[in-house]
């Protein structure tokens, strides 16, 4: 062995020692230490607070307390809410209750919005206890940093509450809990109008020594919810998290990667479903490790996210600190989530709502409707107008497309001549319809233009009336009731006349769902047609023939609002082709080419037939 490869080894070998030595003293020590901080992620229910978190039990006294009032699962929501003192919610957007056992935020319904548009209807629960069915609720806490023995509360802690027994705007409940080493840890909840809570956890030493703490706090669900499974609405676990930016995952993606950690300044994360969302925000410039995860201890999936202030906080002896986060649970409210993200500087809580890859366009599209709504007291009629402004919007490139689908109209006659003329040589035909096109200055695809140039505002406007909580069970007139859902109304059981549900047929009950407004936009987009000029091809003539057919069933189970702006669009649309159709010289008998169609007889070849 040469002096060289001796040398190469000894390098090998002692790097090889410097790496495994910086691994082991250094970034392990660092990577347990962070794991500790985000251990909460484990605590999702009371079996696992005792089993996963290296904190201290209660004791005896409130231990004996919380086995008392706390079993394993209620059958029902009611049940559980009752079976522990509690602390009224009441504003005029909530009502609920906090559980004074672990301090939880559990008992969360809101008073604005029903589960269906029937006045009766029950108020929407977003919050339950995690012993009842559908868990979920919120929870904030300490840990005690790496090596302490500091007894922090935890989710049996029982709390005792100050004067104030019910939580509304102006009058925050202070709860505390004395752990008899010392320590006294005081939770001040404020809540506002809406749907913020602002939590304010502090602890006063009064013990020997000084102690390091680690806020955290989470947002558990219990069982997996049910979603509306659309590609274009994200529900499940979510968050802004610094750098990582937007967070969306999946409950399977949960599953599959059971725990997933970030590191961020500020940011939020949490739940949301399609009109509601809970998330817990830490104080915009916190440094803090966030956490996704999943498990399951019993029959229930339990999925938590959770935040743990990365900087611990220390408490001196006979000093006191405290830390500050905020906890959004309630309604997708456009108007207040700006207001948050503005005044508390939050990142981006404006992603609660899925605006889609269509940002740009959804959100001011939004505003505009929900202004013309404030105007009008009518989301519908905004939506017409919006519909007008959009007509005006794209006026000029409307009118490039119909000035060229006029000329089109004018030279048929010599298309249908070409075509007598060349037969079945279509390489000759298409060659001198191309020299045709290029002498009269016809552009052959600007009449795709005008549908173009919809598909991404139509795209917008169904997500705004998909997502948008302003949007459910917003009235039009007449039968429609809700913008958000479908036409109640089937022409298939003669518009109820017929006692059964059509679309309850298997297999084909799907395609079904055709009301009187999905019907009136099949018409319109069909009279609209016969102001085009007629394709050549008798298979682009068949194909142009049937997608009025599948647009009418295809839009039959969209929202009521998509569907009247499709079918007002189509209406507008017909009146100004006409209108710019005439003014270029073009005679257009939209009723005899309408005769025609369905007659499925040629028209004439002269201009008059046109």
């Amino acid at each position: 062995m040469t002096s060289e490869t001796r040398n190469m080894i000894a390098a090998v070998v002692l790097s090889l020692l410097v790496v495994v030595g910086w691994q082991y003293f250094v970034i392990t020590p660092q990577v347990e230490q962070a794991a500790q901080q985000a251990e909460i992620a484990a605590r999702q229910s009371a079996q696992e607070d005792a089993a996963d978190l290296a904190t201290p039990q209660a004791s005896g006294e409130v231990a004996s307390q919380v086995a008392a009032t706390t079993p394993d699962s209620f059958a029902s929501r009611a049940e559980a809410i009752n079976s522990t003192e509690r602390v009224r919610i009441e504003t005029p957007s909530l009502t609920g209750s906090i559980n004074l056992v672990g301090g939880r935020i559990d008992d969360l319904s809101l008073k604005k919005y029903r589960e269906t548009v029937e006045e009766d209807s029950p108020i929407i629960t977003l919050l339950s206890p995690a012993n009842a069915p559908g868990g979920f609720f919120v929870e904030q806490g300490w840990v005690a940093a790496a090596g302490g023995n500091a007894k922090v509360p935890n989710g049996e802690t029982l709390w005792n509450v100050g004067e104030n027994r019910t939580l509304s705007p102006g009058n925050p409940v202070i709860l505390t809990y004395d752990n008899g080493e010392g320590l006294i840890f005081t939770r001040t909840i404020e809540v506002d109008d809406k749907y913020l809570f602002s939590i304010k956890q502090s602890v006063t030493n009064n013990s020997n020594g000084d102690i390091a703490l680690f806020p955290y706090a989470r947002v558990a669900r219990h069982e997996t919810p049910d979603v509306a499974g659309f590609f274009i609405l994200h529900e499940g676990p979510i968050g802004v998290l610094g750098e990582n930016n937007l967070v969306e995952k999946t409950y399977k993606d949960m599953q599959d990667e059971r725990q997933a950690d970030y590191e961020a300044t500020g940011g939020w994360l949490g739940f949301t479903d399609k009109y509601w969302a809970a998330a817990i925000i830490p104080d915009p410039e916190a440094q803090i490790n966030a956490r996704f995860s999943w498990n399951k201890p019993a029959q229930n999936d339990i999925y938590q996210t959770s935040f743990v202030v990365r900087t611990p906080t220390v408490v001196a002896a006979g000093a006191s600190a405290d830390s500050n986060s905020y906890v959004f649970a309630g309604a997708k409210v456009e108007a207040d989530i700006y207001q948050y993200e503005q005044e508390l500087g939050i990142d981006r809580l404006e992603l609660l709502i899925d605006w889609g890859w269509f940002n740009f366009i959804t959100r001011p599209m939004f505003i505009v409707i929900r202004w013309l709504s404030e105007l009008t007291g009518n989301f519908g009629i905004a939506i017409l107008l919006v519909t007008v402004l959009v007509k005006a919007l794209f006026f000029p490139l409307a009118n490039k497309s119909y000035a060229s689908m006029a000329a089109m109209r004018k030279v048929q006659p010599e298309i249908k001549a070409l075509q007598e003329k060349f037969g079945d040589d279509r390489a000759a035909m298409q060659k001198a319809q191309m020299e045709l096109f290029q002498r009269e200055k016809i552009n052959p695809v600007a009449g795709c233009w005008p549908m173009l140039i919809q598909i991404p505002v139509f795209f917008s406007l169904y997500k705004v009336l998909f997502v948008t909580i302003e949007m459910r069970h917003a009235p039009f007139f007449g039968w429609i009731q809700d913008l958000a859902a479908r036409d109640p109304t089937n022409i298939f059981n003669l518009l109820g006349l017929l006692p059964y549900d059509p679309t309850a047929i298997p297999f084909i009950g799907g395609f079904l769902a055709i009301g009187i407004w999905p019907l009136i936009m099949g018409i319109t987009m069909w009279v609209q047609m016969q102001l085009n000029p007629p394709p050549t091809e008798p298979t682009q003539a068949m194909i142009f023939g049937l997608m009025p057919i599948i647009f009418t069933f295809m839009l039959g189970t969209f929202p009521a609002g998509l569907v009247i702006y499709w079918a007002w669009n189509n209406f507008l649309g017909i009146i100004q082709q006409y209108y710019i159709m005439r003014r270029h010289g073009v005679e257009v008998n939209l009723l005899e080419n309408m005769s025609n169609a369905l007659r499925r007889k040629k028209p004439k070849s002269d201009k008059s037939a046109n």
